[in-house]
């Protein structure tokens, strides 16, 4: 093997340790923040932002409005009155119920809008801003247990602020990589070597980390709200069954589905006793 070519293996073997350690010492000089309190599933894994709430909330408002801008434009906003009142009948039960993860929740401006699309997705931007498609509600034909399961996730999103976490890290090793990678002098190659390092072993496995808390969180604020926890595992089963393949567990930024449904298997019936008392209430 030719020497330079051996020093180059060499640097890119090394680039990957130097990123790790270089990441764990930049995020140790982030600010360490707890977004949440535990709640009865106790999420209390402590957060390094380097990035303010304010700017992602800004970028949030920002890009919010744009999208409903859009959707207004194309006739996909709000259009079937039925689903609308659904969709946010089970946000004015689940929204108050956010306060037991973080109080001043009740203070935010949340809004709450459903997309025609035939894709069955939804999902809850930083401060509150929540969308739901009619692909969700008609392809899986979602009772709204189920229903309140996926916003009940979608808002543990935003409650823990993994939009503003994810900014953060992505912000922190984008630097050191390309700092990294000029001072190797490994070039273009081994600087896509090196993200390739940080996605597999730091930024996927975290993103798994942040579906696995939302998913937690997410029952408890169902059950809190009178929706039956265990609906999350019926919901996962649907999904299954529309999903297809699946890729590989380790490159994967959602857990497995089998992974997904044990947890929340043991997670719904942890909250089952909030479920019982809410429904003794309603």
């Amino acid at each position: 093997m030719g020497y330079q070519l051996l020093q180059t293996l060499r640097r890119q073997q090394f680039l990957p340790r130097l990123l790790i350690a270089a990441t764990a010492l930049a995020l140790t000089a982030c600010e360490s923040v707890q977004t949440t309190q535990g709640g009865t599933v106790g999420v209390t894994r402590t957060q390094s932002m380097a990035l303010s709430a304010q700017e992602i909330d800004s970028a949030a408002v920002k890009e919010y409005a744009q999208v409903l801008d859009e959707q207004r434009k194309k006739g996909a906003l709000n259009q079937n009155a039925a689903q609308m009142r659904r969709v946010r009948a089970i946000a004015d039960r689940l929204i108050p119920q956010t306060v037991v993860f973080r109080p001043d929740a009740a203070k935010w401006k949340w809004e709450v809008n459903v997309i025609t699309s035939p894709e069955a997705n939804a999902w809850c931007m930083p401060g509150g801003k929540i969308a739901v498609y009619t692909g969700l509600i008609e392809k899986l034909k979602i009772t709204d247990d189920e229903l309140a399961a996926v916003m009940g996730h979608e808002i543990s999103h935003a409650l823990r602020e993994h939009a503003r976490e994810r900014a953060s890290e992505q912000a922190v090793t984008g630097s050191l990589i390309s700092i990294g990678s000029s001072l190797l002098g490994v070039g273009e190659l081994g600087q896509q070597g090196a993200q390739y390092a940080y996605m597999g072993l730091i930024g996927l496995p975290n993103s798994r980390t942040h579906e696995t808390e939302a998913d937690r969180m997410g029952v408890e604020l169902a059950a809190r709200a009178g929706y039956d926890p265990r609906a999350a595992i019926s919901l996962w089963q649907k999904m299954g069954q529309i999903g297809g393949s699946e890729p590989m567990k380790f490159m994967s930024t959602h857990p497995s589905r089998d992974d997904r449904i044990s947890d929340l298997t043991v997670y719904s019936q942890r909250v089952m006793p909030l479920y019982e008392q809410s429904k003794k209430m309603r």
